[in-house]
């Protein structure tokens, strides 16, 4: 039965288990990124973020905290360095878990999980290239008023015969033709 079991123990006894998230940690604070089993991701998502928002008021005792999980001076440094610079306006969510598929030797599912604000792929499609504005398809008012009268083609008087008459271009054409033939 499994009454009150609260998080997946990952076949591990609790000493390994430890050791092993506060080596994922270090290796995902690092490097941003990580590649690694869903099972474990999801488990070290609950590991890290209450660590990330720790961090996000830098006092010594945080610090102490977030080095009894981590065991890393260099981790540290980067948790209340860089990491806390990108992602400490945000009021949690700081990591994300995308599904890569699943492993050849034993059918494992495989993820990445990586923090959030560090990659620049989805950073550049989160933001609109531009933003247009949305024009109706008919006129405005203003621009049938402002028409001038110059502009409208006044038809030749009847009596008088238009410079460019169209009988005598296509009289030309067939004298034209006649002496091709």
């Amino acid at each position: 039965m499994r009454h009150g079991k609260k998080f997946n123990h990952l076949g591990r006894k609790a000493a390994h288990r430890k050791a092993m998230l506060s080596n994922m940690a270090t290796s995902l604070i690092l490097h941003k990124r990580i590649s690694t089993t869903l099972a474990k991701a999801k488990e070290l998502k609950k590991y890290i973020e209450p660590l990330i928002t720790r961090a996000k008021e830098d006092t010594t005792h945080n610090r102490r905290m977030a080095f009894s999980y981590l065991k890393n001076k260099e981790a540290i440094k980067g948790l209340f360095g860089e990491v806390i610079e990108k992602v400490g306006t945000r009021p949690g969510g700081y990591t994300r878990i995308v599904k890569t598929g699943y492993r050849l030797g034993d059918n494992a599912e495989m993820c990445i999980i990586e923090l959030v604000d560090f990659n620049e792929l989805m950073m550049k499609d989160a933001k609109p290239a531009k933003k247009t504005t949305r024009r109706s398809r008919r006129g405005s008012g203003k621009a049938k008023e402002e028409t001038p009268a110059a502009e409208v083609p006044v038809a030749a008087p009847k009596d008088e015969p238009a410079a460019d008459a169209p009988e005598a271009s296509a009289d030309e054409n067939q004298d034209e033709n006649t002496d091709n033939k």
